[in-house]
């Protein structure tokens, strides 16, 4: 029966690890369906590389960073319990490079290409696992500093803070070093539309998303014997309220009624095994309608051309997710308890505080360097043209 045991949980973690892997191509048709026709093949090729760029890092460096554990060993070593180390690298690779998926959305249109490369091996290999490991696997006593002085240890299910808001905040600086699109806010302030290309594509992308999601939270728990129907009904709830809430705020609008399932998705992350259903639903409403005002003030007030909204979507829905779970997790409010809103709090803060930094260091550096963002000809023309030098559709005349 051990046997056996080994076995489901080999396989429970290698199917969590394909539906987060198809969740990038999500990422790939929610940023093509986003950008103008003259960046689609850009958003296809750019998600593709980060994934493959993400992989090498985080086998080398990262996974080793977070877990202490490295592959040099033979492959005999490798096999042993079915293979389950290896699938739980693939599983959690999947979450790590989910990160500069998410950043791939704040600066699509005018990033150069190679630069963004770097980046992702930099991120995936030091930055992110340093997070991860300092929340999953105990590192530097943070953990144990938390239970003693907030009560409990951060709680961080399936990744609201360590993998989406770090994925929100690292893009936050790289989208304004990196500068707007060419011609998007005149000097005179009006704000030139840059509608998306592909209404359909865009909401492909995100039925992907959310469907991939269901792994992202329920195999979190990465074994068999820990899986529960509760983390799926949460996670459903709070697709559904982000959904509604968006839907309605923003009058009906497509991209904000197709966003708002993926923030109520993120939101409910940390907190969907110790949540109460209702408590999801409201995690949900409160994400979807966060992410249409703050997008709405970011894109058209501050003037921050995030052309995605990766940093409400992810930055500040994820944000919302570590400190509801600290809300909602509680007893009183139907939640499992088990959980402290002071820990949640200083956790969430922590992982807003090296994201940011990161992010800075990082994009800072490159742009020192070699420069972010393409030339204005270059951006005019396209990525697709003048990166890859083929369009989405060749052969047949498009309207740029």
């Amino acid at each position: 029966m051990e046997e056996v045991k080994v076995a489901i949980d080999a396989l429970f973690i290698m199917l969590g690890a394909l539906m987060v892997l198809a969740m990038h191509g999500g990422f790939a048709f929610l940023e093509l369906g986003t950008v103008r026709h003259k960046n689609q093949v850009n958003a296809l090729v750019k998600i593709l590389l980060d994934f493959s760029v993400s992989t090498i890092a985080y086998f080398f460096i990262g996974y080793g960073i977070a877990y202490g554990i490295g592959f040099w060993e033979t492959s005999e070593v490798l096999v042993q319990k079915s293979g389950f180390e290896l699938l739980k690298f693939f599983f959690l690779l999947t979450f790590a490079a989910a990160v500069p998926a998410i950043i791939s959305g704040g600066i699509a249109e005018r990033a150069k290409f190679n630069p963004q490369l770097i980046a992702t091996f930099v991120l995936v290999g030091f930055v992110y696992p340093f997070f991860e490991g300092i929340v999953w696997n105990q590192h530097f006593g943070f953990q144990a500093w938390l239970k003693v002085f907030g009560g409990e240890e951060f709680h961080d299910f399936a990744g609201s803070v360590v993998v989406h808001a770090m994925g929100g905040w690292i893009a936050l600086p790289a989208i304004i070093l990196l500068g707007a699109r060419h011609g998007r806010y005149g000097k005179d302030g009006k704000i030139s539309a840059h509608p998306p290309s592909s209404i359909p594509f865009l909401a492909l992308g995100a039925w992907v998303l959310a469907v991939g999601w269901f792994g992202f939270n329920v195999m979190s728990a990465q074994t068999i014997d820990k899986i529960s129907g509760l983390v799926a009904i949460n996670s459903l709830m709070a697709m559904v309220g982000g959904t509604l809430s968006a839907w309605w705020i923003g009058k009906n609008d497509p991209g904000f009624t197709y966003n708002g399932p993926l923030a109520g998705l993120v939101a409910v992350c940390a907190g969907s095994d110790v949540m109460h259903p209702i408590g999801a639903l409201v995690v949900g409403l409160i994400a979807g309608a966060l992410f249409v005002r703050v997008f709405t003030l970011e894109q058209n007030r501050w003037k921050i051309d995030d052309v995605l909204g990766v940093w409400p979507l992810h930055g500040l829905c994820g944000v919302w997710g570590g400190i509801a779970a600290g809300i909602f997790g509680q007893t009183s409010l139907g939640g499992l308890g088990g959980i402290s809103f002071l820990s949640q709090l200083i956790g969430t803060s922590l992982g807003v505080f090296i994201g940011l930094v990161g992010g800075l260091i990082v994009y800072g550096t490159l742009k020192a360097l070699v420069g972010l963002k393409m030339t204005p000809e270059e951006e005019h023309r396209g990525a697709d043209l003048s990166i890859h030098h083929i369009a989405a559709n060749p052969g047949r005349e498009t309207d740029w």
